[in-house]
């Protein structure tokens, strides 16, 4: 069975997908949310995006011929940007603890 038709491999990808653009749509008013709506929005931006890493690790890892294709064409395209995987993770973490210390100092 190849890696993109496991049905775990599916249902990972469709819950990803769904999580991030609610996620997305929701940080639209993130300027309105009050102290707690905030926090709430950070850890679950936290909880997605180590979802997501554990995700690309499972493709990093897999020996199926899609799944080494897949991280490659993400490499390439984010090196288009003069950045890795790696430091598009370390980025959006910077940009999550930045989010943290401005809550923190508005309390």
């Amino acid at each position: 069975m190849g890696f993109f038709e496991s049905e775990i491999v599916q249902d990972e990808a469709k819950r990803l997908f769904g999580d991030y653009q609610s996620l997305m749509q929701l940080g639209g008013e993130y300027g309105k949310f009050d102290r707690e709506g905030k926090k709430l929005f950070i850890d679950r931006m936290e909880e997605l995006m180590e979802r997501y890493r554990v995700f690309m690790k499972r493709f990093e890892l897999s020996e199926d011929f899609q799944a080494k294709l897949t991280v490659e064409q993400l490499r390439t395209q984010l090196s288009q940007f003069g950045i890795t995987p790696e430091q598009m993770f370390e980025q959006m973490n910077l940009t999550l603890e930045r989010m943290k210390s401005q809550l923190e100092a508005e309390s």
